[in-house]
């Protein structure tokens, strides 16, 4: 197998699940490498769960040796203090990858959404089975926090991808389904 051009770990951040997903790029195709969920919901205490956020992150880091790190920008909401948090958990895996010298790109839920399906407001599930089908992945992560910080990676590859190096994409929810048919959602 030829060495990887890029690897690319996208990052969903949260305080009680956070989504992570890794992609190598080869040429004009992408490969998926892993997928997954750092399970901080048992864990009470904030400040451990941000320990936590930073250690794992520096441990997927030094597995997978990724080039870049995609991250999904925290969205406003009415909650100020859950804002707070989620700021603070997406700060923390920021510094994860500068302590490891990983360049970071951040992304707002809108622009990924719109990279992976053609539609900023495309729900969750929508952006998993475009990911399922981008990626030619077989079963799907039971946390779709799992797929969101795929989604992450697969975005920064589409925005920053050559001329002619990215995937096949598609003009929006209807053009893949109209190109897939039998495909179940």
């Amino acid at each position: 197998m030829n060495q990887a051009e890029k690897i690319i770990l996208g990052i969903d951040p949260g305080t009680n699940i956070m989504g992570y997903g890794i992609i190598e790029i080869h040429g004009k195709t992408m490969k998926l490498v892993a997928t997954g969920v750092i399970d901080l919901s048992k864990i009470e205490d904030h400040h451990l769960k941000l320990k936590k956020i930073f250690e794992r992150a520096v441990g997927l880091i030094e597995e997978y040796l990724p080039d870049e790190l995609a991250i999904e920008a925290p969205f406003f909401g009415k909650n100020v203090q859950s804002m707070l948090k989620l700021g603070r958990a997406q700060g923390v895996a920021i510094a994860a990858a500068l302590s490891k010298s990983i360049p970071v790109n951040e992304y707002s839920p809108r622009k990924i959404k719109q990279s992976i399906t053609g539609n900023g407001n495309a729900s969750k599930e929508q952006v998993a089975a475009m990911l399922q089908t981008l990626l030619h992945m077989e079963t799907m992560p039971v946390f779709l926090d799992a797929t969101d910080g795929l989604a992450a990676a697969v975005c920064h590859h589409f925005q920053n991808a050559s001329p002619g190096t990215s995937q096949k994409g598609y003009t929006g929810w209807k053009a893949f389904i109209t190109e897939n048919p039998t495909r179940k959602v």
